[in-house]
């Protein structure tokens, strides 16, 4: 899964949309580590608080660009699968605004941070010691 993340790290999506997806998936499972992780990982990156406090209820929200807005339903679709397929209707909608390569980075993000959760959560990973600074680093191999 590291390779995963590195990948990423590559891809060419915009690192504040990757971690949205990874914080709004970590909310909808529950996972504690993560949810400090990803807010940790946004507020370094100095995203607005505001716009964070007010993730889950980002279609009410007007913080969220359209692109960002795509990424959070099809993050929301895969995340609750359970639910049914991901309807045809958002996909022409997110196809709308990522191309090709894009839209399968995007989902593997999401399939990733899935993993990551389901982890993190069955070994009770605890929240708070997570440092934004550090882990950039080990991704991306800079000091």
């Amino acid at each position: 899964m590291l390779g995963l993340e590195k990948y990423l790290a590559q891809s060419g999506l915009e690192p504040v949309l990757l971690d949205l997806v990874r914080l709004r998936a970590s909310q909808i499972n529950g996972c504690a580590y993560c949810l400090d992780m990803h807010w940790k990982d946004l507020r370094a990156r100095g995203e607005n608080e505001q716009k964070l406090y007010l993730l889950d209820a980002w279609r009410e929200s007007p913080f969220y660009s359209d692109r960002e807005r795509a990424a959070l339903a099809w993050t929301e679709a895969i995340t609750l699968v359970r639910d049914g397929h991901v309807p045809d209707e958002l996909y022409d909608e997110v196809r709308k605004q990522f191309s090709d390569a894009e839209l399968v980075s995007l989902t593997l993000a999401v399939v990733a941070i899935n993993g990551w959760n389901r982890i993190n959560i069955a070994f009770r990973t605890p929240p708070g010691t997570y440092r934004a600074e550090a882990a950039h680093a080990s991704v991306t191999g800079e000091a």
